[in-house]
């Protein structure tokens, strides 16, 4: 069955990747180096922590952030190297649940967009490796613009590349998929409509209750 769209005030549906479209996770890599559950998890809250690895989902290269951080930790400098240099084990694949979201919304032909926290040293293998992507007309990436979720200018760049796909494009006509609560708060601060990813089931539902039945 082909589904239909019943709201045409949405004009668009907008993508988080990572935990809704990917399962990356750095635990992928690291249960394999540090043996200990304690130890592990220090190691991933004050070394390779996310606000750091977030610093190169903003445009800081990879080679920098690795040697910053070594030049902190230098006891660690094995394992702080092993995140980038092992980076795509990381990256276990695509959550196929949500991916079967995606290919449905797109079947019923809604305009797809991606606005993802990305290096952009490290999106690249995605889309050689995922023909997924395919589907989506434009994707903003954090490290490519320099400015991450969730900061407003981030969704302005998103919107104004948006409308040069669908012009006169306005705020309150894209739908926003993020498995991160500031992120989607940040989008609906905007005047965009926002759905707080838990599951695909939940958000198949919340996009039914705004008119989109897919």
């Amino acid at each position: 069955m082909n589904p239909t769209l019943t709201t045409p005030g949405i004009r668009a549906v907008v993508f988080d990747f990572g935990g809704v479209l990917f399962d990356w996770s750095p635990l992928h890599v690291y249960q394999q180096l540090i043996a200990d559950d304690e130890e592990r998890r220090r190691f991933l809250r004050d070394v390779c922590s996310p606000l750091w690895n977030v610093q190169q989902d903003a445009g800081r290269t990879l080679a920098e952030g690795t040697e910053l951080l070594v030049a902190e930790h230098p006891q660690h400098a094995s394992l702080i190297r092993a995140f980038y240099d092992r980076w795509t084990e990381m990256l276990r694949g695509p959550l196929d649940d949500g991916v079967t979201l995606l290919k449905d919304l797109h079947a019923s032909r809604m305009p797809l967009f991606g606005l993802t926290n990305w290096s952009a040293e490290t999106f690249p293998y995605a889309r050689d490796n995922y023909d997924f992507l395919d589907v989506f007309q434009d994707i903003v990436v954090s490290g490519d613009e320099k400015c991450i979720k969730p900061d407003p200018r981030i969704y302005e760049i998103a919107l104004a590349r948006y409308g040069a796909h669908l012009p006169d494009l306005k705020p309150d006509e894209l739908v926003f998929i993020d498995d991160l609560k500031i992120n989607v708060d940040a989008a609906q601060a905007l005047g965009w409509h926002g759905i707080l990813h838990v599951d695909a089931a939940h958000t198949r539902a919340e996009l039914n209750a705004l008119g989109i039945v897919v």
